[in-house]
Parts: structure tokens; sequence; C-alpha cells
């Protein structure tokens, strides 16, 4: 993003978008994608967009990030705290915002596709994939149903 990073202050506040489809089999899925500097899987995030809402902003780091445009939900399903690194080095406690993306595009290409890989996984999947404790944890709620995805933008959400 062009947006600079605000101001840090104790802990720093973002946005992710989770990036979810119903598979043929009615099976859930959900995208993670790559941290351009170590990696690990993680969820598409980043600082809020002024002008944007919360939900919208996370709707395009999806679309920048991973490369997947859909129907993003006003309301939270939940959050997860992680420690945001720096390019100088540095890092700070952070903790992201999760507004469920149900998706309905994947594109072939997109602004970050030579910095990221994305891969589709089943939420148990994810949670043993992602970097981030408290996103294992959040994932793992959602594959246990413990974290419902809004019932509204269920049939939006299309195996691709």
């Amino acid at each position: 993003m062009a947006n600079t990073a605000p101001a840090i202050s104790a802990l720093c506040h973002q946005v992710a978008a989770l990036p979810w489809r119903r598979e043929a089999d009615g099976s859930l899925s959900v995208l993670l994608i790559t941290s351009r500097t170590n990696g690990k899987w993680m969820l598409p995030k980043g600082w809020p967009i002024k002008g944007l809402s919360e939900a919208e902003s996370a709707r395009q780091e999806a679309l920048e990030e991973a490369g997947v445009e859909g129907v993003v939900d006003a309301q939270a399903i939940g959050s997860y705290r992680y420690s945001k690194l720096f390019s100088d080095g540095t890092s700070t406690p952070g903790q992201a915002v999760i507004f469920p993306l149900a998706v309905t595009r994947e594109r072939k290409g997109w602004k970050e596709k030579g910095q990221r890989q994305r891969c589709w996984m089943s939420p148990h999947e994810a949670a043993e994939a992602a970097h981030e404790p408290d996103l294992a944890r959040f994932l793992a709620n959602l594959a246990a149903g413990r974290v419902i995805l809004p019932e509204a933008h269920r049939a939006q959400a299309i195996a691709l």
C-alpha cells in the first residue's frame, strides 16, 4: 500500500481479510498467503485506508496481497494479536481485526503476485500452517465451528 504506517502506539491496529469459499463438496476453504519478509503463512492484512471502512480496507488488502475479490462483511468476526515487523528490523505488538470475505473471483495476476504465495486450505490445515499463534487459535476455532461465518454471504462464495 502507498499509505504510511501510523505513529506506533502500545498496540498497532491493522485489518485482515479472511478469504473463504465453499468447495463443490460443501466443505469450507480459507486462503492464506505468505509474508513478503519471512514466507510464513498469514491472512492478507494492512493498515486501515483513509476514506474506506475497516471492512473495505481489508477487502482491498485481499485484492492487492492475494488477488481475490468478493463480498466483505461489515462486521468483524474476530481478531488476533501478532508481532508487527517493520522494514528497519524493529517490531511492536499488533492486533488485526478480521473481516470475512466471501470470494467470488480469483485473479491470475495481482499487485503482489511475485512477492507472495497463496494457498487454499481447510480451516484445520490453515490453523496448523499459520505462523502467529493467536491466528492459529482463531483458525482452529473456525475449524471447530466456534467461529461462524455470516450466513448472508455463504451462497456467494463459490468454488472457483
